[in-house]
Order: structure tokens, then C-alpha cells, then sequence
């Protein structure tokens, strides 16, 4: 038996072939009614004719295929994100090509090339540094690029990224109203524009409230073995902070582990906040509080701003920024009325542990 053609689909819908090929376009089906649509993929289906994308794609020069750049699949941030994307292309007609890092340059370059081989229409990065070799040849190439979670810190790109200055705000706000007025901070990797601009908007809120920030240190990763690292000196300190703003829900997981080599416990001894509000971090005892950012909305947004780049390469470069909000949970309450306990005294109180 032949194999289907459009025509034949045409003409058993009782249609030109023109609206058919239209019709059966995820990105132009809208042009024909509701009804005329219906009836064509019936006709389709009824012939077993499925639309030849390669012959689609020489025609009108794309793949109908977007590469997405992440650092680590395994954290639970990134598969929300990536969900979001793959919906919002899909919707559009476009394939996600997907590939991890492992947060490493060379594997970012790597997959970027093999992507631009497979003639991917454009790209959502996750990965990019403050500067990023990748993002400027993109830019050279007037490749179409969105910036996911992360941005450069050149301007004209389009991002899509959390507010971290005011995500980090209400996090100091939330400490300082509970009457903690020694506030540190464990900051993310500053080659990282949400390592850099968190630690930034904790710098400038704790300022706001007319405090000096706390002791604090800098994670070498967003990993929870990076965050007891950078957490062990300041918790163990006779100065210790009363409060703790971390800058991502596995950093706060490591300083829970610094907490518990030092004999200290949540929140008895200092509060703690994360960002992100990662899947798990509400089972914790005590819960996390934190501040939600909506991954899944973070990654459909940034297709659809790649989306209308690929459609109009000559748009506007903007970031768009994700509202966070608070979500008060265990881990804070009103600091003690006596001094902080001797680190080197130990305690006996409850006992807290990160998730590894």
C-alpha cells in the first residue's frame, strides 16, 4: 500500500493543501477554525500520513529542535525546569534536546558545538558563568538564546532568572521581624549571577535594616557538601551568627551538617533559611523555610521568550524576573534571650541532619 501523501490527506478532508499543511503545523493550526483542524488530523490519522519533519525543516531552514544546557540533573531544582520548557516547546511544534554539564566548561562547550551541528534553532543555557565564553559567541552569531536561572553580566541578552535581590530581602526581613539582628550569610559560587547578586541583596538588605551583615563564608558549589565546608568555620565560632541565610536550599542542607558536627540545632540555637524551596525540604524536621521560586514556571517562561526570538530574530533582549516568595516553615523562630551556648561545649539538644 502507498504511503499517504499531504494531497491525499487534502482531499479526503475536502480541503486545499495548503490549509492541510496548516492545519496539521502545531505553530500555524491556529489560522484554520477549530472544526476544518479536527477534520484534517482526522483524515490524517484515517491514512496513517504523519507529517515528514525532515522535508519541513529543509524547507523552511529549521530543525524545529531547541538545545537546553543544565549543570547537574540530579538536583532536584532542574527537572521542574526542564518539564516547563519541554511543555511550552511542545505546545509550539519544537523538540528539546537535552544535555547535562555536570557543571563543567569544557562538557558545556562540548554539547553546545554538538548542538550547533545538529542545527538547533536556538538554545536555553542554565549553565552560563557571569562571563561566559558560550553566551558570547551566541551572541556573535545571532544565534537565538535564552538565558535560564543564571545571566551574564553583560547586557543586551535575554534572561529569564529569579529575583534574587528581593528573594534574599525577604529572607532578612523575615529574620530581622523575628528579632535576630546577627544575620550571616552562606553565599553561592560568585562566578555565578545567583551566587553574586544573592549575596549581594543580602548585603544590601541587612544595610536596609540598619545592620551590619553577620559572619558568613562563600560555598565553592550549590552542593550540600559545599555548603558544610563554608559553614563549619561560622558556626563554630564564639561570634556565631543567631541567623542564617543560605543561598540555596543544599547549601542550607550543609549547614545543617555543620550544625550537627558543632553539637547545635535548628532552630534553638540560630534559624536558617534556603532558596528555592526544593521538593523535599518540607519533610525535614524541622521543615525548611525558604524562598519559592516557581522552576517549573521559570523554564516555561524562557521557552516562550525563545520561542518569539526564533520566530523574530530581530526582537528585544530582555530579563524577565520571577517573583519568589516566602515560605515560613521549622527552621526559624525568635532567637534565644541568652547568649549563644560555647561551641566547644557541646549541647543536648535535638539532633538535625542534611539529606547527602
Amino acid at each position: 500500500m502507498a504511503t499517504a501523501n499531504l494531497k491525499d490527506v487534502a482531499r479526503r478532508a475536502g480541503v486545499h493543501p495548503a490549509t492541510a499543511s496548516r492545519a496539521l503545523n502545531e505553530r500555524t493550526a491556529g489560522m484554520v477554525s477549530p472544526e476544518t483542524a479536527a477534520r484534517v488530523r482526522e483524515a490524517a490519522d484515517a491514512l496513517g500520513y504523519r507529517v515528514n519533519r525532515v522535508a519541513r525543516g529543509l524547507k523552511t531552514r529549521r530543525s524545529h529542535a531547541i538545545g537546553m544546557l543544565i549543570p547537574d540533573i540530579t538536583k532536584p531544582f532542574f527537572p521542574g525546569m526542564v518539564r516547563g520548557a519541554e511543555d511550552r516547546l511542545h505546545q509550539a511544534g519544537y523538540t528539546l534536546i537535552l544535555a547535562d554539564t555536570d557543571n563543567d566548561p569544557e562538557q558545556d562547550r562540548r554539547h553546545h558545538d554538538v548542538m550547533l551541528e545538529r542545527r538547533v534553532d536556538g538554545f536555553l543555557l542554565a549553565t552560563s558563568r557571569r562571563r561566559d565564553p558560550v553566551v558570547e559567541e551566541l551572541i556573535a552569531s545571532d544565534m537565538p538564546f535564552v538565558l535560564v536561572n543564571r545571566t551574564v553580566d553583560r547586557g543586551k541578552v535575554a534572561a529569564v532568572i529569579p529575583a534574587d535581590h528581593a528573594g534574599t530581602a525577604l529572607a532578612v526581613e523575615h529574620l530581622h521581624d523575628l528579632g535576630h539582628r546577627v544575620i550571616g550569610h552562606i553565599a553561592g559560587p560568585s562566578i555565578t549571577s545567583t551566587g553574586a547578586r544573592r549575596a549581594a541583596g543580602f548585603v544590601a538588605a541587612v544595610r536596609a535594616l540598619g545592620l551590619d551583615p553577620g559572619p558568613g563564608a562563600e560555598a565553592s558549589a550549590f552542593t550540600v557538601e559545599a555548603g558544610l565546608a563554608a559553614a563549619l568555620e561560622v558556626l563554630g565560632a564564639r561570634s556565631r551568627p543567631t541567623a542564617i541565610v543560605a543561598a540555596n536550599d543544599l547549601v542550607a542542607l550543609g549547614v545543617l551538617d555543620a550544625a550537627l558536627a558543632h553539637g547545635l540545632s535548628c532552630p534553638a540555637d540560630f534559624s536558617l533559611v534556603g532558596f528555592n524551596d526544593m521538593a523535599f525540604v518540607d519533610r525535614l524536621q524541622p521543615s525548611l523555610t525558604t524562598v519559592r521560586i516557581d522552576e517549573y514556571e521559570l523554564g516555561r517562561r524562557a521557552a516562550s521568550v525563545l520561542i518569539s526570538l526564533v520566530e523574530d530574530p530581530s526582537g528585544a533582549r530582555e530579563t524577565v524576573m520571577l517573583t519568589p516568595e516566602l515560605v515560613v516553615r521549622g527552621s526559624t523562630s525568635r532567637p534565644l534571650a541568652r547568649p549563644p551556648a560555647d561551641p566547644a561545649a557541646g549541647g543536648d539538644g535535638p539532633r538535625l541532619r542534611g539529606l547527602d
